[in-house]
């Protein structure tokens, strides 16, 4: 087993890898989503949503996103004061994210042709998009909670940011027919590169990072095994029969 770091240096080394995962999860989003929002104009036949909630949705997902870089940049500078100032405007987006991403899963899953792409029956696979939308402020919401313990509050927000990159994975060329397995499990390892960083600072997995690293991966199979039962149907039917 590899010595923890020493405090020599393992500030700046920590700075380094979160940016690094914050870099690698921009880019894994630009690389799902390149065709049907960042780079539309040069895909016009591609398949996309016509509804303009889900291009709302993607420019504020972008937004997290590069709030989350700015962030780390800010903490990596020392201007914590300032980091603490704009986690406001990272509250409201996540409240915006949860209500966009909520909508725009009822609207897919009540299409006649469902989720674009998706070859599941749409009240089924709405489990997958919904159960993101319980985590995802879970994590938020305890981020906040723990924003005063530095180490709690970066890999809750990590987890967080980590739970919204199913959706641009399963749009990677190849990736949607490899099924759950593919799309789930290149999720997973970000959590798995986090779980070696703390092994390798630690010397242990950071509670956050095993419980919450935990809840993610849990809730995956959990999604598949509840999607498909009459109780989930009923609820997915009582769901998208809100909107109208």
């Amino acid at each position: 087993m590899a010595a923890p770091l020493t405090s020599t240096g393992s500030t700046a080394a920590e700075h380094r890898f979160f940016t690094a995962m914050t870099l690698a999860i921009l880019a894994t989003v630009f690389v799902g989503f390149s065709r049907s929002f960042f780079l539309r104009p040069m895909f016009p036949d591609w398949p996309a949503p016509h509804e303009a909630i889900f291009y709302v949705h993607g420019a504020v997902f972008a937004g997290w996103i590069g709030l989350l870089l700015v962030q780390t940049a800010l903490v990596a500078g020392g201007r914590t004061d300032l980091h603490r100032k704009v986690g406001a405007l990272g509250a409201l987006l996540a409240v915006a994210m949860l209500i966009l991403g909520t909508v725009g899963a009822l609207i897919a899953a009540r299409r006649a042709t469902g989720f674009v792409g998706v070859p599941v029956p749409p009240l089924q696979f709405l489990a997958v998009p919904l159960f993101d939308m319980v985590l995802f402020p879970a994590f938020v919401a305890l981020a906040l909670s723990y924003r005063r313990r530095p180490q709690y509050h970066k890999r809750l927000m990590l987890l967080a940011t980590i739970v919204l990159t199913t959706a641009a994975i399963a749009r990677w060329p190849g990736v949607l027919e490899l099924g759950p397995p593919a799309f789930f499990g290149l999720t997973d390892l970000f959590v798995v590169a986090l779980a070696i960083w703390d092994r390798r600072v630690l010397g242990r997995l950071h509670p956050v990072t095993l419980w919450g690293g935990a809840a993610l991966i849990v809730s995956q199979p959990l999604r598949l095994v509840v999607s498909g039962t009459d109780a989930w149907l009923a609820f997915a039917r009582w769901a998208t029969g809100l909107l109208g």
